[in-house]
């Protein structure tokens, strides 16, 4: 590893075209860190693989389409 690095002709995602496609599409989403049981995890990844999707897109569909079939108020807690 190099002590030092020339970044000086680097380019700006946003003038990099997959970049800034992907920054693009995640404007609306925040971050999160969530703890998930194994199983759960595993089921996502291996249905997210069958329809070419990444696991987190998968989960933000069925959180979705949870919310448009009910409240989040009506939901009881676990």
């Amino acid at each position: 590893m190099r002590e030092e690095y020339d970044f000086s002709n680097a380019k700006r995602a946003k003038d990099v075209p997959h970049l800034s496609k992907l920054q693009a599409e995640a404007k609306d989403k925040t971050c999160v860190i969530i703890m998930l049981d194994n199983e759960v995890l595993q089921s996502y990844q291996a249905k997210a693989k069958e329809k070419g999707l990444s696991y987190q897109t998968l989960i933000n569909h069925t959180l979705m389409e949870s919310m448009a079939y009910r409240s989040i108020d009506e939901a009881s807690p676990a």
